[in-house]
């Protein structure tokens, strides 16, 4: 299978996207609620609608950038919010892309690469933070039947791609997860160390 641009504009194309529960997750909203400073520089890969964008932006943030390699959704989240800043929607592969962010969010890109890209997007992570920068979001604690994407897995094992990169601040079962998702996520805040 090849997760190329082309893969995931078909699934927007055709509304495969299971992924989007068209709304911003509960354990993001909640942590995103609690942000004080207005002024961070934001980053959402993957960010496919990005309704986590949406809610940043209502909410008076203005530093906010969405990546994602389909077309698609980035059209759709522009006709959504058009007052939102177009050189701030990128189209765009996240291993090619530069720049450094106070805050990276996590939620379901990570589990649309291939597992032998995990440790590689630990590096890029890394490397877009600023000093003392985080990435902050939610995984799956689950293994799938059917080969990804999505792919899964479990705390133990994605501890061994984050742990050389970041100060692990949580990394814990989500408490505040959607129904649907309840008992089969981790909550991770990650604080960049080098």
């Amino acid at each position: 299978m090849n997760l190329n641009k082309e893969y995931w504009s078909e699934r927007y194309i055709e509304q495969r996207t299971g992924w989007d529960i068209g709304e911003v997750s509960t354990p993001l909203k909640e942590y995103i609620d609690q942000i004080e400073n207005k002024e961070i520089k934001i980053l959402i890969p993957g960010a496919g609608n990005a309704y986590e964008a949406e809610h940043l932006f209502r909410k008076g943030f203005k530093n906010i950038y969405i990546l994602d390699f389909a077309y698609e959704p980035l059209e759709r989240f522009k006709n959504r919010i058009p007052d939102f800043p177009e050189e701030h929607i990128l189209n765009e592969n996240f291993f090619e892309i530069t720049g450094s962010f106070d805050l990276i969010l996590e939620q379901t890109f990570f589990c649309s690469l291939p597992p032998v890209r995990r440790t590689d997007y630990a590096i890029k992570m890394n490397e877009l933070l600023k000093p003392n920068g985080k990435l902050v979001g939610v995984l799956f604690d689950m293994s799938f039947a059917k080969h990804g994407p999505p792919f899964g897995g479990d705390r133990t094992e994605y501890l061994t791609y984050f742990s050389p990169y970041f100060k692990i601040v949580t990394f814990e079962n989500c408490y505040n997860s959607i129904p649907p998702r309840k008992g089969s996520e981790l909550f991770m805040i990650l604080k960049k160390i080098h």
